[in-house]
């Protein structure tokens, strides 16, 4: 067995693999090992939550009623004021966290800026890793601008096959609504990223040869017309080919680095999911099974992973929750009247973060440490609300970190931090060298260790 094959064993070990790490697969001779990679994921929920059973200290509160022309309204009771302690006894909602709750913060008070003149839902969803300061963004109804995924995938992503890998667990073929309602990840203004709903695509993607075999077509097309095109071009012309030219080789080095893998990624025991209807809960966790097999392997150490689309009225099978499909949306304009049903699906996506948490969690890494504690894994959503799309007082919840950051807190900011301060932080904690993010006014110090 080769150095490189040790190495990949190494990586591939824990509850998701057949393969365990073992010590005595170290290299022989070695005294040290190298760190493990600091990675990045977030777990996009739609719609807001409600609050009352999210947010400690409302459970009591008035149920707020449906208002779209009220849209900046605060109904958050959340301490105005900057506090930190530690996490007490977690609400309703966040209870299926209770077997991680060492390993995250919950973050209160932290704000988004709506700009006006376009739908709130949308805005929400395409603009939360983007947080812009608004009217500022030339060519776009609305502050959206390169994602905070990419900006790290810059930093962190240059050596994985995948620079970042885009997860939805949007199910529907009806593609009623825009990109923006199903996307939180933006290469710049209006390029998406396009996120990856079929679990088999997916699949395929991350270990399929015939992938490999087609981009490499694809690449190498495009290399020899580049070549031929050069020589009829002047000397101006030639550096401006030549930045494009190094452009589309990085695409096919990509592709040597994923080929370089696929023998070893063959031996990973994870079936090509089936063509067959899955139950709304076994779909989600397939999708985020293959994210953290992703992030474990190392073919990305950026994702995103959206559990759903924002303002999709399609109805969704909620197995085990409901007897009928239901749709999401619809719920969230009515809360007065389903306020039941509401909290079971927002503690359902709850119980599928819960899960990969504790999946990460539970994957050793080569040096010791988990994959959880190499990843910053941050739960959230763009509304505070989704009954009156309140932009204020979101849902947040970070996990993991490990020795880069405190853990078991209830940080409560001062009102009216940008979301921009927890996406400068991370940014910095995974080693970027930035100043200022989008709109941010500071670090949020508290999560730093």
């Amino acid at each position: 067995m080769n150095s490189t094959r040790r190495q990949f064993l190494r990586g591939i070990g824990g509850a998701t693999l057949s393969l365990p790490w073992l010590e005595s697969l170290a290299v022989a001779g070695s005294t040290s090992v190298a760190a493990a990679p600091m990675r990045m994921a977030h777990f996009y929920v739609p719609i807001g939550v409600v609050r009352r059973g999210f947010f400690p200290g409302e459970a009591e509160d008035i149920i707020p009623k449906g208002n779209l022309g009220n849209v900046m309204k605060s109904l958050g009771k959340q301490d105005p004021n900057h506090s930190v302690k530690p996490l007490g006894q977690l609400t309703p909602t966040m209870q299926p966290l209770e077997p991680v709750k060492q390993h995250i913060n919950l973050i209160t008070g932290m704000d988004r800026t709506f700009q006006q003149g376009t739908d709130v839902h949308a805005q929400c969803a395409s603009c939360y890793l983007s947080s812009a300061r608004p009217y500022t963004i030339e060519g776009t109804a609305w502050p959206l601008d390169r994602t905070l995924d990419h900006l790290v995938a810059d930093h962190i992503g240059q050596q994985t096959p995948f620079r970042t890998l885009e997860f939805s667990c949007n199910s529907h073929r009806d593609n009623k609504e825009s990109i923006y309602f199903d996307n939180i990840s933006w290469y710049g203004t209006g390029h998406v990223a396009p996120s990856v709903r079929d679990p088999r695509k997916m699949y395929r993607r991350l270990f399929s040869n015939q992938e490999v075999n087609r981009y490499r077509d694809v690449t190498s097309l495009v290399l020899e017309d580049a070549r031929s095109m050069r020589k009829e071009l002047g000397r101006a012309d030639r550096d401006k080919f030549a930045e494009y030219f190094e452009s589309i080789r990085a695409i096919e080095i990509q592709m040597d680095r994923l080929e370089a893998m696929k023998s070893e990624l063959a031996r990973v025991d994870f079936e090509e999911p089936p063509e067959a209807y899955l139950p709304r809960g076994d779909y989600i966790r397939l999708m985020g099974d293959l994210m953290v097999t992703a992030l474990q392997t190392g073919l990305t150490n950026v994702a995103t992973f959206m559990v759903g689309p924002e303002r999709w009225d399609t109805p969704y099978m909620f197995d085990g929750l409901f007897d009928k499909p239901r749709s999401h949306h619809q719920m969230s304009h009515n809360q007065t009247k389903m306020i039941d049903d509401l909290l079971q699906v927002d503690r359902f996506h709850m119980e599928q973060f819960a899960y990969l948490v504790e999946k990460m969690s539970r994957i050793e890494e080569a040096n010791g440490t988990s994959l959880l504690d190499n990843t910053l894994f941050t739960y959230g959503s763009g509304l505070g609300d989704g009954s009156t799309h309140q932009y204020n007082d979101l849902p947040i919840i970070v996990a993991g970190g490990g020795s880069r950051v405190k853990s078991g807190l209830h940080i409560n900011m001062q009102e009216g931090t940008p979301l921009a301060n927890l996406w400068l932080t991370q940014a910095q904690l995974l080693g970027l060298p930035i100043p200022e993010f989008a709109d941010s006014t500071g670090q949020i110090r508290d999560i730093i260790a």
